[in-house]
């Protein structure tokens, strides 16, 4: 629940820098380490049996300017008269940015604490899968919020 992090960006990092000393043995650098995520079919938090072997659950994130497909697991377009879409569980987790690689099929997305989106309310970005250009979400100013007050 990153919504009562009073810093989320400062959580976010404290997850990479774990996940880099659980690699050490392989010669992982923090600069060398991104976030990556996966979003769950879970809405509920009582779904999850268990943590993930790295990284975290986040839940209570709300994505605007878009739906979410359930089935599909992507972007949609927007239902009418619905502001905002709460987002089903996200893992977020770190990786080495060597291993990451995507297609174009991927929107990256802005997170932001608050509807007001400045460089303040930035957290970071989640990549969430769409069937559309990546480009027809970025004119659509698709986010999610941690907040919708």
């Amino acid at each position: 629940w990153m919504t009562g992090f009073f810093n989320p960006q400062g959580f976010l990092t404290a997850m990479r820098q774990d996940v880099t000393r659980a690699h050490k043995a392989a010669n992982w650098a923090l600069d060398s380490v991104v976030l990556n995520n996966r979003v769950t079919k879970l809405y509920n938090d009582a779904d999850v049996a268990e943590p993930p072997a790295e990284g975290v659950y986040v839940r209570g994130l709300f994505l605007d300017g878009a739906g979410w497909e359930r089935r599909g697991e992507r972007l949609c377009e927007q239902r009418n008269k619905v502001l905002f879409v709460p987002m089903p569980i996200i893992h977020i987790y770190a990786e080495q940015s060597s291993s990451i690689q995507r297609d174009g099929k991927f929107y990256s997305c802005p997170v932001y604490k608050k509807p007001n989106r400045t460089d303040l309310n930035y957290i970071t970005t989640l990549y969430l899968r769409t069937t559309a250009s990546p480009d027809h979400w970025t004119r659509r100013g698709v986010a999610i919020l941690c907040d919708t007050k």
